[in-house]
């Protein structure tokens, strides 16, 4: 597999990555450089390890995973994106109060495991081709930690300007529950209706 192929695949993969970074950047407005490490460095390495993982189990066990990951990952999206949603709508009442960190704990697992499993797949496929994980899999995370880094800075500058910061976290939730919407379709649950 060349180069050029591995950084258009993890350019893909990392753009679920770079969209929830937006999102979070959004919700957070003051963005310091822990949360930006933390955050990168858990959706690069999410994004580096489960193609790993995918490529040991092999394509025995993808036709039981592929069932239902695509709603795991839309329920993951759905509640932490209605949690945003309902934080948005409930912030005149909690002005005080401090707005729970995205970029830590149980959330920052959830969303790290929702923006890779894409890359299980690609780690499924690899296997198919009979090709070495190890260095397509570092490319990837590296890409996916930049993009993230990159996302939480642009969405930290959207989510400070004055226009935007009543509506910013709402925008972030509905950010996510898209992102939730998109996964379905392409996995085909709308096609029965269309």
């Amino acid at each position: 597999m060349s180069l050029l192929k591995i950084i258009v695949i993890a350019i893909a993969l990392a753009m679920d990555a770079f969209t929830v970074a937006i999102a979070v950047g959004i919700r957070l407005i003051h963005v310091n450089f822990r949360q930006t490490f933390r955050l990168s460095w858990h959706f690069g390495f999410f994004q580096a390890i489960m193609p790993v993982m995918g490529w040991s189990m092999g394509v025995s066990i993808r036709s039981a995973i592929e069932i239902y990951d695509h709603w795991i990952a839309f329920g993951l999206l759905a509640y932490v994106g209605g949690n945003m949603l309902k934080e948005a709508f409930q912030k005149d009442q909690k002005k005080h109060q401090m707005i729970k960190d995205p970029t830590k704990g149980l959330t920052l697992v959830m969303l790290s495991i929702v923006t890779s499993i894409d890359a299980l797949a690609v780690g499924f496929s690899i296997s198919m081709l009979n090709v070495s994980i190890i260095f397509p899999a570092i490319i990837i995370g590296c890409i996916a930690t930049l993009f993230t880094g990159l996302g939480l800075y642009i969405g930290k500058t959207v989510g400070a300007s004055s226009k935007l910061s009543t509506s910013a976290e709402s925008i972030g939730g509905i950010i996510l529950l898209m992102i939730g919407g998109n996964i379905l379709l392409e996995h085909g649950v709308f096609d029965r209706f269309f």
